[in-house]
């Protein structure tokens, strides 16, 4: 009775109301809580998403495990590239966490993701657990695409990894949600592209063609606030970017508050669902590291800068201190699940680091899905290799 009591306050509050309603349990621990989001800016819409949104305990500990663990997988990504174990481009997710994990809470199991080069956090959350990131990084076969792709090459189910040319995945994330519209099955494409590749021709090349079809697409700006070393102030005359789909509705959202993203997800799901064509969604986000492990991301911005978002807008310690004030979860509570992703992460850095390469007969594998030449070209013409399936395509 009371829990149903708190779902029906919870449904119709408003920003107006008080910011947390929760039922609590025999255990002491409230069973849902309702939380008040930062106003959503929105481009051609009558109306947008709540700002009262309610979130149960079970959901709360699921995010906050998902976040807490992309944090955990990124820092041992970064002492394996300092380590020179991980070679070439590295680019971590460390600050956006809510993003994914926010707008996977919204998906559904037949919704689709592409995104860019930042890719090891979403990687995880459609499905590759840390060892088959961090092995992929190491370059081992225990890696989900078995070491041979790296960072930018990671793919799971209905997910198309990360693409090392800047904006390249927003026309291939239209083309998904034209294959998702042909399917018929109420699905939509999440094409997500950061501040930098914003100003990409080809990105209103794809706006154009997904709104002449109403294509089920959301392309997502996670708008970090630097494309490489450059401040999206010098980089772009409208830093509006939810705005710049034109034709296309928009919406800016929170990056940092996971409860937020997921609200405007299921917002702009719905809105594809219905027919009504794109939507652009701006994720208003921040990177702690550099724009990869090259870049000691400290001589265009200063320390005092990053450590200021740390202190005030971090999306996991924000979220703790909410989970805590709303009883939905009691400090000890997340002390032990913090130990538990620490020590998962731990074990698979460890396998990651043991893990064998794979052999050199594996060159000539997997380069079809459906083996079209039996025969593949080797170092040179007359040095052909057998083609053979190791992977299992999906």
């Amino acid at each position: 009775m009371l829990n149903n009591c708190a779902r029906t306050l919870g449904r119709q509050a408003n920003k107006n109301t008080i910011s947390s309603l929760f039922a609590t349990s025999k255990n002491n621990y409230a069973t849902e809580a309702s939380f008040e989001t930062k106003p959503y800016k929105l481009h051609k819409l009558d109306s947008g998403p709540s700002t009262n949104v309610s979130c149960t305990r079970d959901d709360a500990l699921l995010l906050y495990r998902k976040m807490q663990t992309i944090r955990r997988m990124e820092t041992s990504a970064g002492n394996l590239y300092k380590e020179k174990i991980i070679r070439g481009f590295c680019h971590l997710y460390s600050g956006q966490e809510a993003v994914a994990v926010g707008m996977s809470g919204a998906m559904r199991p037949h919704d689709m993701v592409i995104t860019a080069y930042r890719a090891h956090g979403w990687t995880y959350i459609m499905g590759i657990d840390p060892l088959g990131v961090l092995a992929e990084l190491t370059g081992r076969v225990s890696g989900c695409s078995r070491g041979k792709g790296g960072s930018m090459h990671m793919y799971s189910k209905n997910f198309f990894g990360g693409n090392g040319i800047v904006g390249a995945q927003v026309p291939l994330g239209a083309g998904l949600a034209f294959a998702q519209k042909y399917n018929g099955n109420d699905g939509v494409c999440i094409a997500l592209y950061g501040d930098g590749a914003s100003n990409q021709g080809q990105a209103f090349e794809a706006y154009n063609m997904a709104k002449l079809w109403d294509l089920p697409c959301i392309f997502v700006c996670e708008n970090n606030g630097y494309g490489m070393g450059t401040s999206n102030q010098r980089s772009s005359a409208s830093t509006a970017y939810y705005t710049r789909g034109d034709y296309i509705p928009g919406i800016w959202v929170d990056g940092m508050d996971v409860l937020a993203v997921r609200e405007a997800t299921r917002f702009a799901i719905e809105h594809c669902k219905a027919g009504k064509g794109p939507m652009v969604m701006e994720t208003f986000t921040y990177r702690y590291s550099g724009h990869s492990m090259s870049d000691p991301g400290t001589s265009y911005r200063t320390r005092d800068e990053i450590q200021e978002v740390r202190q005030t807008r971090d999306p996991i310690t924000s979220f703790k201190d909410r989970l805590l004030s709303t009883q939905l979860a009691t400090a000890d509570e997340l002390k032990k699940l913090d130990a538990e992703i620490k020590s998962e992460v731990d074990e698979a850095t460890k396998k990651a680091k043991a893990d064998r390469e794979v052999g050199l007969d594996e060159l000539p594998a997997d380069i079809y899905s459906h083996t079209l030449e039996p025969m593949i070209r080797g170092t040179t013409p007359w040095n052909a290799m057998p083609h053979k399936n190791v992977g299992v395509s999906s």
